[in-house]
């Protein structure tokens, strides 16, 4: 039976020889996959604040300055995660073979492709351009590489090596499923630095079909997960904030119907440049009223758990990143609506991202200070 804290701290095995004998490698131990959701969720301040709308003096400045921090934090998982994958080989297998735990593992693609968006979109200001393409490209291509891997083995594990009753559903199952609709939003970035003819509209339509990849696979895994909350109740106190995973999904999936929109003029020949256009108000409206409507429920739910004794976990970095979709995805649509009603929408959603991630960010820096969050779980 999958417990409620296993998502954060999974069940633990013997300590490895190799772990025991290297004593930083023995303080990640504990450190799972779900640890990249704080990546995600610090660059998607940096990718939203970026296209805010107004221009507020400093602010670019700000967003700078966060990606710089994501991008430490990436550098500092990965190599935490090479230890743990070095030293303790029997908890990784087990982090694997763990289906509260293997869905974490499309969190390192998003990790990723989300830093590498943020280079481009605001890094750039520091690093220049030519070397923020350079890197963007090389994250992006990794990102991709593993969140299509992601997206097709987690699944196969899930089926023939994991033991799931239907109770145990979780909007974390979602995680390995989004992460090709990530790379679909950040892929046309690198649109324009590519030469001009097949090469631009080859990453186009390739950044759709991934778009229609996880949208899919998103609309086969939605309906067990809300079945389940109308079938076995609230998630547990622990995965509560996971609910806000939903709005990852779609408020990324508007995000990149609005990319495509921006970018396919002079790459997709007509009419389909126009379509997508259509495509981006047509899809991207409804859908960023529904992530409002789940905003609603899950926030409704998350008060519910917090007045039953909710206490801070890994799984509060939830608050972030989906919400940041939510963000993007009202501002493109803004662009391609010229509504003020999605800027006003924008800078609300932006705000209480803001608000979620000091949150997220103090508490776990107070927990790793005090060891709490990498200690042995109980």
């Amino acid at each position: 039976m999958v417990t409620a804290a296993q998502p954060l701290l999974p069940t633990p095995a013997s300590p490895s020889a190799a772990g025991t004998r290297h004593p930083r490698a023995a303080a990640v131990r504990h450190l799972g996959p779900n640890w990249y959701a704080s990546v995600m969720g610090t660059a998607i301040v940096a990718t939203a604040g970026a296209g805010l709308p107004g221009g507020l003096p400093g602010l670019r400045t700000v967003c700078a300055a966060v990606w710089a921090l994501s991008a430490v934090l990436l550098v500092t998982l990965l190599g935490a995660r090479a230890l743990h994958w070095t030293h303790h080989r029997d908890q990784a297998r087990a982090h694997l073979l763990d289906p509260a735990v293997a869905p974490f593992y499309g969190c390192l693609s998003m990790a990723l492709l989300a830093v590498g968006g943020a280079t481009l979109l605001v890094g750039q200001d520091w690093i220049g351009t030519h070397t923020a393409v350079l890197l963007d490209a090389v994250l992006f291509s990794a990102g991709t590489v593993v969140g299509l891997g992601a997206a097709l083995a987690v699944p196969y594990l899930m089926v023939v090596r994991h033991r799931i009753r239907p109770d145990q559903a979780s909007p974390v199952w979602l995680l390995p499923l989004v992460a090709p609709m990530v790379s679909a939003a950040l892929g046309p970035l690198l649109v324009p630095h590519l030469p001009a003819g097949q090469p631009r509209e080859t990453l186009l339509l390739g950044c759709f079909a991934m778009f229609g990849l996880s949208l899919l696979a998103i609309f086969v895994m939605l309906p067990v997960i809300f079945a389940r909350l109308l079938t076995a109740g609230p998630l547990p106190l622990v995965l509560t904030p996971t609910l806000f995973l939903v709005l990852g999904p779609l408020g990324q999936s508007t995000t990149a119907v609005g990319k495509f929109a921006d970018f396919a003029p002079g790459v997709v020949p007509a009419p389909y440049d126009q379509g997508f256009a259509t495509l981006a108000v047509l899809y991207g409206v409804p859908v960023l009223g529904f992530a409002l409507l789940w905003l609603g429920l899950a926030a409704a739910l998350v008060v519910r758990a917090r007045r039953r004794g909710m206490g801070f976990a890994m799984t509060w970095w939830a608050f972030t990143f989906p919400v940041g979709t939510c963000v993007t995805g009202a501002e493109g649509l803004a662009r391609h609506t010229g509504l003020v009603a999605f800027d006003w929408l924008a800078i609300a959603l932006y705000g209480l991202l803001v608000a979620a991630w000091c949150v997220a960010a103090v508490r776990t820096a107070r927990g790793l200070v005090s060891g709490e969050l990498l200690a042995t779980p109980k």
